[in-house]
């Protein structure tokens, strides 16, 4: 059964290898994207890959990678998170959660508002 650490894995892993293959099973069809830097909300699977596989490359072909990294919402109850930084591993840009639900991944929030210095970084970069 999948539950909400596992899913942030394969979103980490996803970020980390610039490959949507081990997430793309995971999304349910009404997925949902948010994200405080993206203007409209994304309402579906196939939405999602359609802007997600393009950035992912983008990323990997420039001089900026980006590092996801599992971590621990404290404050919030112990519920994990991950953190993503760009360029190096400690330039913190966003919070990623996620929310699963029937065993696949339902939405993903990115947001600054939860801000990656509040939560208990791991060292672990899901690859």
């Amino acid at each position: 059964m999948l539950n909400t650490e596992e899913a942030l894995k394969a979103y980490a892993r996803m970020m980390n290898t610039y490959s949507v293959s081990d997430i793309e099973p995971l999304l349910a069809n009404d997925f949902h994207y948010v994200s405080q830097w993206v203007f409209n909300e994304i309402t579906s699977k196939q939405e999602y890959l359609d802007y997600i596989t393009p950035k992912l490359l983008t990323v990997k072909n420039s001089n900026n990678p980006v590092f996801a990294e599992m971590a621990w919402l404290g404050f919030v109850g112990d519920n994990p998170c991950v953190l993503i930084a760009q360029g190096k591993k400690d330039n913190l840009v966003a919070t990623v959660l996620v929310e699963v639900k029937n065993n696949l991944i339902q939405r993903i929030d990115m947001c600054c508002v939860l801000t990656p210095e509040s939560a208990i970084r791991t060292g672990v970069y899901p690859a």
